[in-house]
């Protein structure tokens, strides 16, 4: 049954982990290359043609019967974060395998080629970004990230090459030749579960902006030196995050569509119970599906810190943009499609925005994107104890299925 063939193919990658922990490929390392192997073999024995493009991303495809049209493309990744789950990324991408099947087994051909994409370290890693092969693809990857290094000292740009990626060509987007990207995920959240709904329609994909700021004061004995007297770093920090959560609340009230902010890493120098900080720094992520709403909120952020600042005595000495990538709406047409495909099935849906990043954002840059989601057990994401029943991910696969015919036959995408 497909049922079983895609859970087979979703327990099987996941028993290629680091034996140390849980449901763990992490990319550049051993373990995400012995996860390609087995993936591009598993394309192979479904007819697809694979490739690896310059990015790093594996591509399998199968040809359509009208020449000159451009690919339909179902897309996720097979890395995942330390310790991480079996279904973020994975089951995307074998859902989209499981579309190749489906439609062999029915002796379907489709106009428009088919593409299912890997897409390289969708995950953050050692090295900063995520979404490395989607930017990669849509011309997003500057010369700036190719050269972060990871601790030991490796630029990014060395391990894609390690990958198989040809990073030095990366000058321009890799591909104008895709009429439309659709990614199936797990939801990561509780709105399906709690209502009873199969399928999530997805409006949008956020946008992320990261900031990192970071105060300097004066490092002093903590037993001798007065509250009156101190330059503590990490009282202005403290503040900061109080105030970043106060902001964020107050967007998520005010602002139309979804609004999130976190204060996710903390450094404290010199960090001894008796030492007064002489330095902190932190980094604070929004998110957001309108980009206005992050401009604001980080002109916001920004005075609050040297408000911060100067309320504890010290410097603010830098607020520095890490990374941001900016949101994505969904386009209407493919969601229709969608749509109608899970109503086909008489599947149950919920339209609702992504709080988390996909390759599809990315993807959204160079042809019409849309996502769909199925549920995730409590919420839990990220952690080996993220679940989606067998049941919701073949519902998921089938909805794929129809929809990708349907678009096949509209003309607007060719």
């Amino acid at each position: 049954m497909p049922e079983d063939r895609l859970w087979q193919d979703l327990m099987a990658l996941a028993e290629i982990t680091d034996p140390a922990k849980s449901y763990t490929r992490r990319c550049f390392t051993d373990r995400f290359l012995e996860g390609r192997r087995w993936l591009e073999r598993r394309f192979a024995e479904a007819g697809l043609t694979t490739r690896l493009d310059e990015g790093g991303n594996l591509i399998g495809r199968l040809e359509g019967g009208v020449s000159g049209l451009k690919a339909l493309a179902i897309g996720s990744h097979s890395d995942t974060v330390p310790s991480g789950g079996r279904f973020d990324g994975p089951l995307g991408l074998l859902a989209g395998l499981e579309v190749v099947r489906l439609l062999k087994d029915r002796d379907v051909a489709l106009r428009h080629p088919l593409e299912i994409i890997d897409f390289l370290s969708e995950e953050p890693s050692d090295y900063g970004p995520s979404c490395i092969g989607s930017r990669a693809m849509t011309g997003f990857l500057d010369a700036g990230m190719l050269g972060l290094r990871n601790p030991a000292g490796e630029p990014l740009q060395e391990a894609m090459t390690r990958m198989g990626a040809l990073p030095e060509r990366l000058t321009a987007p890799l591909r104008n030749d895709v009429a439309a990207f659709l990614e199936l995920h797990i939801e990561q959240a509780r709105v399906l579960e709690q209502g009873g709904l199969d399928i999530g329609l997805v409006t949008g994909i956020v946008g992320i902006a990261r900031v990192e700021i970071e105060f300097t004061g004066s490092a002093d004995h903590a037993g001798t030196t007065p509250f009156h007297l101190r330059q503590d770093a990490l009282v202005a920090a403290a503040d900061l995050i109080l105030q970043a959560r106060r902001l964020g609340e107050h967007f998520s009230r005010t602002r139309n569509g979804y609004f999130i902010a976190t204060t996710g890493r903390i450094e404290v120098h010199p960090n001894a119970s008796n030492v007064v900080p002489g330095l902190a720094r932190l980094m604070v992520e929004a998110r957001a599906e309108q980009a206005a709403h992050l401009d604001a909120f980080l002109e916001e952020l920004a005075l609050a810190s040297l408000a911060a600042a100067s309320a504890a005595g010290v410097e603010r000495s830098a607020f520095r943009p890490i990374s941001r990538s900016e949101p994505s709406p969904c386009d209407g047409r493919l969601r229709d499609h969608l749509a109608a495909a899970a109503g086909e099935l008489s599947l149950k849906t919920i339209s609702l925005a992504s709080g988390a990043g996909h390759d599809a954002g990315f993807m959204g840059r160079i042809a019409p994107m849309a996502m769909i989601f199925v549920p995730s057990r409590e919420g839990r994401s990220h952690c080996p104890e993220e679940w989606t029943e067998p049941a919701q991910c073949a519902a998921g696969a089938r909805v794929l299925y129809e929809a990708v015919r349907r678009i096949d036959g509209d003309i607007a995408f060719g």
